[in-house]
């Protein structure tokens, strides 16, 4: 009954909006709670289907596959999940825009189908810095994530491209603005991320260059007049509890995010401080990644913590794939291509659907159904 009431004063909120795509400013406090009262407990984990090596190759008209999406998806649904969290790409959208929207309505019909709302992501910071459109090269062996793209990565150093940028995230979030299937808007990933493995092409001035897109990022898509929160997740400092001490990037994510997000791979001591400190901006918090079980992030730890605090979850990695995820990240220092890694670092299924860790799955689904039925009283 009390999620219903939430739904009915949403709807009531954002109806003009919903139909207008009429542009708005960042949410109050209150306007983001009722949002994410109204939703089910966001618990997911960040997806990519298993036959894809990253975001381009899921989405391409070539390599797009949504049996192989709606198989993973049911593994997903069938741990209680309500989220995942899926990757674009500014490249999709000038490939074939029209092409682009209606693979992602495919997604999302799969995903509603599983009773699972999305958090698309618009850009990404991380890994290889020079995408390109077309065939994706075969995973590296033994290497973590050795095929993911960034976007936009060394484009991001032209100006010139930025009405392209806008474009995209005008069109694409305009296009489902009024989308209920869709959880959140995640408006950059990581965006002071370096880059990570071991590419000689990363942008100097990385970090000043999307500090002065970021804000546009938000704007742009503020201007569509989107039903959903927008969010961008903090995830490098220690403690975040002095906003003096928030760098460039962190207050810009701070202060446009409709909710709070962040990322967290540290103990669960940590993991609990950083959602105390943040718990400090009176908003819902969403974890956006988490979980690489070398590092004392597990899902046994984190997750009776995260109800404790009711801070959604989404664990990286749903199945072992050509990701290659499960390797943990000093594959990039001393690859693993000649022998398995003595702990999964991250997902949670093998490609034929049986889990890693029974006992992880047990947690999730137990998590899920305590927390709806709370949410429900």
């Amino acid at each position: 009954m009390k999620r219903i009431l939430f739904a009915l004063a949403l709807w009531f909120a954002m109806s003009y909006a919903a139909s207008a795509n009429t542009p708005r400013g960042r949410w109050t406090e209150a306007q983001a709670w009722t949002y994410m009262r109204s939703q089910p407990w966001p618990l997911g984990s960040n997806f990519l289907p298993s036959n894809a090596i990253n975001q381009l190759e899921m989405f391409q008209a070539d390599t797009f596959d949504p049996a192989e999406i709606d198989r993973e998806f049911g593994w997903a649904e069938s741990a209680g999940m309500t989220t995942m969290r899926i990757f674009l790409h500014d490249l999709l959208w000038q490939q074939d825009a029209e092409g682009l929207k209606k693979r992602l309505d495919t997604v999302l019909t799969l995903s509603a189908k599983h009773h699972i709302k999305p958090v698309l992501v618009l850009f990404d910071s991380c890994w290889d810095p020079a995408p390109k459109l077309g065939p994706q090269h075969p995973p590296i062996p033994g290497i973590h994530n050795s095929g993911w793209v960034q976007s936009p990565g060394i484009a991001l150093a032209d100006e010139s491209n930025r009405p392209r940028f806008e474009a995209y995230v005008k069109g694409i979030v305009g296009a489902f603005a009024s989308d209920n299937r869709i959880l959140a808007w995640d408006v950059w990933n990581e965006p002071d991320n370096p880059g990570g493995g071991k590419y000689k092409n990363n942008l100097k001035h990385k970090t000043a260059l999307m500090d002065a897109m970021l804000p546009m990022v938000f704007s742009w898509a503020r201007s569509q007049g989107p039903i959903q929160p927008l969010t961008s997740g903090v995830w490098t400092r220690e403690d975040w509890s002095n906003p003096k001490e928030w760098s460039k990037t962190e207050k810009i994510q701070l202060t446009e995010s409709d909710i709070i997000s962040f990322h967290d791979y540290s103990w669960p001591e940590r993991f609990e401080s950083r959602i105390e400190q943040l718990e400090k901006l009176h908003r819902p918090l969403l974890c956006t990644e988490y979980m690489a079980r070398g590092t004392g992030s597990t899902i046994d730890n984190d997750i009776p913590i995260a109800m404790a605090h009711h801070v959604g979850m989404i664990n990286w990695g749903l199945v072992q794939g050509k990701m290659g995820t499960y390797i943990p990240w000093d594959s990039w220092d001393v690859p693993y291509a000649n022998r398995e890694p003595t702990v999964w670092f991250h997902d949670l299924y093998y490609p034929d659907g049986k889990p890693y860790r029974e006992h992880e799955i047990e947690i999730l689904q137990k998590a899920s159904k305590t927390m709806q039925s709370d949410a429900a009283r």
